[in-house]
């Protein structure tokens, strides 16, 4: 059995929810069968080796084109091709993708970004790994962008995307989503498509025995912090609601960790009581002293391998209702919600922990249980296996 597995990105350090989902498929997929791990590489990085990834029979890196030029722009607008998979066409992959010259049970596409690669690799039985459905993160961002500029674009492309994410609906061999509710919207578009779900997880292990410190003296926003969706939740959050937070729970410091600020993102240093600590090479020690994770989106798509994460680590959650969709959680028992545009509902809920180290722990204790009997990759991994092996036995 032999697979090829063709990726947007390196999933190597996994950094992101999306390399964090991605290198746990391929290192599930590489148990069953022979997996040949393609990406495309971040500029500037050493090429993956077989001690990044030991489960890749062979790993083919190639140089990540070009983003957002301005010739893209325009033919995101003028072509049929979508930006967000114009950033992705490349000579360079085509072009190694035909060196292989190897015959493969299956093709995993990590997202629709690549898929111009199907015609190139001659149409063979393609699996889709939808992070989240782009045509609908698209259109939520349309729906908050304060730029009409903006706006415009991100309409147009998420019209584009709903008709190439049809098309692969009907001639795909299978796809996996991270939810129930992004499957039932698949199949409403499609309904004799091939659809598993495969939800986002977390390695519990990874995060077992973590010794808590007493102080709760800070809450945490984990993320990759170039992702639109996390820099538009925290640099919002930042400015409205942390002002409120801050005046009531003067010694808390809001600590924002992840890879890759922009300028927007780091400039939130300079507000009161708040620290951005960039790329760090473990998320684990940021969460000893945490009071709680916080998750206030408002834009995006997917589920959040950052709440899984935190439930791991035994730190409460507070999300917005965006931020836990597709997630199998209960408000109130094992997650709290407060909507981004609701000051006072944060402060209560973070108050409430607080105050009660009682209900700190009946949530963390109902979170923990949670993610170790729905989402830990160990069982989601073996999920992959059995649905990729039963799709090929009942081709």
């Amino acid at each position: 059995m032999r697979i090829l597995f063709l990726s947007p990105r390196q999933c190597w350090p996994a950094l992101s929810g999306a390399k964090l989902r991605e290198f746990h498929l391929a290192r599930a997929l590489s148990r069953w069968a022979e997996l040949t791990y393609v990406y495309f590489a971040d500029a500037g990085d050493q090429p993956l080796t077989s001690s990044d990834l030991p489960f890749a029979a062979h790993i083919v890196a190639v140089p990540k084109p070009p983003a957002y030029s301005s010739w893209k722009l325009v033919r995101g607008i003028a072509g049929r091709w979508p930006l967000s998979v114009l950033n992705y066409m490349s000579p360079q992959m085509a072009a190694a993708l035909v060196r292989l010259d190897t015959p493969y049970d299956l093709v995993h596409l990590d997202s629709i970004h690549m898929l111009r690669y199907e015609e190139t690799l001659g149409r063979p039985r393609v699996i889709y790994n939808w992070h989240n459905i782009e045509s609908e993160a698209m259109r939520r961002y349309a729906e908050i962008t304060p730029s009409t500029v903006r706006r415009v674009y991100a309409n147009l492309t998420a019209g584009k995307l709903e008709g190439l994410e049809r098309e692969i609906l009907s001639r795909a061999f299978g796809h996996i989503v991270c939810s129930e509710r992004e499957r039932e919207q698949l199949h409403r578009i499609a309904p004799s498509a091939r659809i598993q779900v495969i939800e986002n997880g977390v390695d519990c292990a990874n995060f077992a025995g973590l010794n808590m410190e007493l102080r709760r003296n800070r809450i945490v926003f984990v993320g990759k912090m170039d992702y639109p969706a996390n820099i538009e939740a925290i640099v919002r959050f930042a400015h409205t609601v942390w002002p409120v937070i801050r005046s009531q729970m003067k010694d808390l410091t809001l600590s924002i960790v992840g890879s890759c600020p922009t300028a927007a993102v780091e400039s939130l240093a300079n507000l009161p009581g708040v620290e951005v600590t960039g790329t760090v090479p473990d998320v684990r020690p940021h969460y000893r002293d945490a009071l709680a994770a916080v998750v206030p989106l408002r834009t995006g798509g997917g589920t959040r391998l950052k709440i899984l994460e935190a439930m791991a680590a035994g730190v409460p959650v507070i999300s917005s209702t965006l931020g836990a969709e597709g997630l199998t959680v209960t408000p109130d028992s094992d997650i709290l919600i407060s909507e981004p545009d609701d000051p006072q509902s944060w402060v209560r809920n973070l108050t409430g922990l607080a105050q009660s180290e009682e209900r700190r722990t009946q949530i963390t204790a109902r979170a923990l249980q949670l993610v170790k009997a729905r989402y830990d990759w160990s069982t989601l991994g073996q999920s992959v296996v059995d649905t990729y092996e039963g799709w090929l036995r009942n081709a």
